[in-house]
């Protein structure tokens, strides 16, 4: 079983050696496909908070694809971190959280 070729091994890349450059890269593409993609979920829900009225839970839930508790998870700690103060109200009978910037 041993073999005795006498062709050469080919080296593995390790983890450390330098990438090549993605092909767009190399092209010169412009940032406009960048600038035109769509907003990110946490975008999405950052917008339906900022709205006067807030948004529901099913409303969100709705606008993301997300389960429930993913979305109060994103509340609680992604919105938070970008700043936003997150408040709850209860409008008849159905609660509503709203986003405001700190003043």
């Amino acid at each position: 079983m041993n073999d005795t070729s006498t062709a050469p091994r080919q080296q593995r890349r390790t983890a450390r050696e330098k990438q090549p450059a993605p092909a767009a890269a190399t092209t010169g593409a412009t940032t406009a496909a960048a600038s035109s993609k769509a907003p990110s979920r946490l975008d999405q829900l950052q917008h339906l908070l900022s709205r006067d009225n807030g948004a529901s839970i099913a409303e969100m839930v709705e606008a993301t694809s997300w389960q429930q508790h993913s979305v109060r998870s994103a509340m609680a700690g992604a919105l938070r971190k970008r700043g936003l103060i997150i408040t709850s109200a209860k409008i008849d009978g159905v609660r509503r959280y709203r986003a405001e910037q700190p003043a």
